[in-house]
């Protein structure tokens, strides 16, 4: 190859790691591998992918590793494509059994409503009636017949011990604010102290909840000590390190909004590219072979 042809747009790189990033965190995560039950939503990462593939494939027509990539994509929905339409009815009878349970709880009834409040008698009445309703086929439909079963089980075992929040007010129907609100003061523990180990709140956390900042003031004082150049710096290398963390998070809320703005900055790179004034960048992936899936 001359070595006119060598040099390589870095924009154009950027992306097309994107890519590659993107594909290996859809299937190689630990609960996506290979696509089984908690991998849903790699399944829809993994489409939007293929449809953001499309205008690559336009803008680079005879280029072979979009199209192998491609190609290797298209396969894994494909092999899939039936295992990922049982997880997605699944996922809709556990949000009715969600519905059932009244869960998440809603604010509390006023005094005009009060009447209306529910009861744990009717809450076990449409939890019987669901169950019943729910029959799946256990040769076709493998994530539902599990679904069911763990249903079953779990309420036959434990059903009685979740009623009592819907008789007596005040009571919630789980712990997750508490353990959220300790989550958030280990996290602090470990920031302040820099050892993993967050031992001393079982013996004074309930301290810790009622201590708070000296001031706003002193806190302003403290970080005014730092310059200005200094702080920017360090600001710009923590948004240099966050870049990626940044990037999985978007995927994940929004796979297709993600991937098709990664195509269309790549193609509008390429087309900005392909003019006179840019005779020695090589257009495209680099010729080699694309990531296994």
């Amino acid at each position: 190859m001359p070595a006119a042809r060598q040099l390589r747009d870095a924009e154009l790189t950027k992306i097309e790691s994107h890519f590659r990033t993107a594909i290996r965190d859809a299937v190689n995560e630990r609960s996506r591998k290979p696509f089984h039950w908690g991998g849903l939503n790699g399944y829809g990462q993994m489409e939007a992918i293929g449809q953001a593939l499309c205008p690559m494939l336009a803008a680079n027509p005879d280029s072979q590793y979009w199209q192998r990539l491609t190609r290797q994509v298209e396969r894994v929905l494909e092999k899939n494509r039936a295992l990922a339409t049982d997880l997605q009815a699944t996922h809709r009878w556990l949000e009715r059994i969600a519905d059932c349970l009244h869960y998440p709880p809603k604010p509390k009834p006023t005094q005009q409503s009060q009447e209306k409040a529910l009861t744990s008698q009717q809450v076990a009445q449409e939890m019987e009636k669901l169950m019943a309703e729910f029959q799946p086929d256990a040769q076709n439909q493998q994530t539902q017949a599990v679904l069911k079963s763990a249903l079953q089980r779990t309420w036959k075992a434990y059903g009685q011990d979740l009623l009592p929040c819907y008789d007596i007010p005040g009571l919630p129907p789980d712990n997750l604010a508490l353990e959220s609100f300790f989550q958030r003061l280990r996290g602090h523990q470990r920031r302040i102290s820099g050892r993993k180990s967050t031992r001393e709140l079982r013996d004074f956390g309930q301290f810790q909840v009622l201590c708070t900042a000296e001031s706003e003031e002193a806190l302003l004082t403290q970080i005014r000590k730092t310059p200005l150049a200094e702080y920017q710096l360090q600001r710009q290398r923590l948004t240099d390190a966050e870049t990626p963390r940044q990037f999985l998070y978007r995927l994940h809320r929004d796979p297709v909004k993600t991937m098709q703005t990664l195509a269309d900055q790549y193609t509008a790179r390429l087309a900005a590219l392909r003019t006179p004034a840019n005779p020695t960048i090589m257009f495209g992936a680099k010729e080699t072979s694309p990531p296994r899936i």
